[in-house]
């Protein structure tokens, strides 16, 4: 099979900047270079990646699965370039939301000293699987059960739940409250990534919802009085913005929060990162 890194980086830049001409601009080539690396990697592959018309790209279902690999092949390539220079290899752990809360700069500081010998990288992705499916990250740190069986996941800790709303709500005035009293206006919900489904609620007492497709725009839904929002402890400590007030759920269960990988393939010293995430939490692996 005759595939080189030119035509993986083409294909890559095609579906990341959204056409061949701005493919072209970001790597520095000609339009046609970029058209000709794509057509010789479908040629080597067997398979149509891409749907084109001379507006817009959009990947086939081959497309996709080679996406994934490709990404990965060409970070692999990059973690080799700056192991050889630099004798440490990456490892990076992606979050869709919020990395470890109030955990991430204890995390991020005491890496060193822990893993001398890898570079953290923390990347934010908003994915299901935290960038894992994609090929970008190594681990992720999720707030909701993986559901595909590629993906080997370990419980890591515990997050209580909170309701986000705007300072001039009705319950803003609250140390607390409960599951039935966020439930008097809609609930902004990101049901790809986010923690909160409508299970959470009893049925006849759900909440309407809104559905948002990020975290940004999570805040903005919340932050225009005409929703709440329910999440983990974690994004009160990452997302604190003027005119939008956490109160803690008093009867709601915790979040599980989960690390996972490939199954095929964990990062190095998998165990051991899991661990000091679990020790950070305080959370003892096998409890129920």
């Amino acid at each position: 099979m005759d595939i080189d890194v030119r035509q993986l980086r083409s294909f890559v830049a095609v579906v990341e900047e959204g056409s061949f001409t701005d493919a072209a601009i970001d790597l520095g080539v000609s339009q046609t270079t970029v058209t000709r690396n794509v057509a010789a990697l479908e040629a080597a592959l067997g398979a149509r990646l891409l749907h084109r018309t001379t507006r817009w790209v959009e990947l086939t279902a081959a497309g996709e699965r080679a996406l994934r690999h490709a990404r990965r092949v060409l970070d692999a390539l990059s973690d080799l370039a700056k192991e050889v220079r630099t004798g440490s290899r990456v490892v990076r752990i992606g979050y869709p939301w919020s990395a470890l809360g109030q955990h991430t700069a204890a995390f991020q500081h005491g890496w060193p000293a822990a893993f001398p010998h890898l570079t953290l990288q923390l990347v934010k992705t908003n994915t299901p699987t935290a960038g894992l499916l994609e090929g970008k990250t190594d681990l992720g740190i999720l707030r909701h059960r993986p559901d595909t069986k590629a993906l080997h996941y370990e419980v890591v800790g515990e997050e209580p739940r909170y309701c986000a709303m705007v300072s001039t709500d009705p319950l803003a005035h609250r140390k607390s409250v409960t599951l039935a009293q966020t439930a008097t206006l809609p609930v902004a919900v990101d049901l790809r990534t986010g923690s909160t489904r409508l299970s959470l609620w009893p049925e006849g007492a759900r909440p309407e919802i809104i559905q948002t497709d990020d975290v940004d725009d999570w805040l903005t839904a919340i932050g225009s009085g005409s929703a709440r929002g329910v999440t983990a402890a974690s994004t009160t400590h990452q997302y604190r913005r003027p005119g939008i007030v956490y109160r803690r759920i008093r009867d709601a269960p915790p979040v599980v929060v989960y690390a996972a990988w490939i199954a095929s393939d964990p990062p190095a010293d998998c165990s051991t990162i899991t661990a000091l995430i679990a020790g950070l939490y305080g959370y003892r692996s096998g409890r129920d």
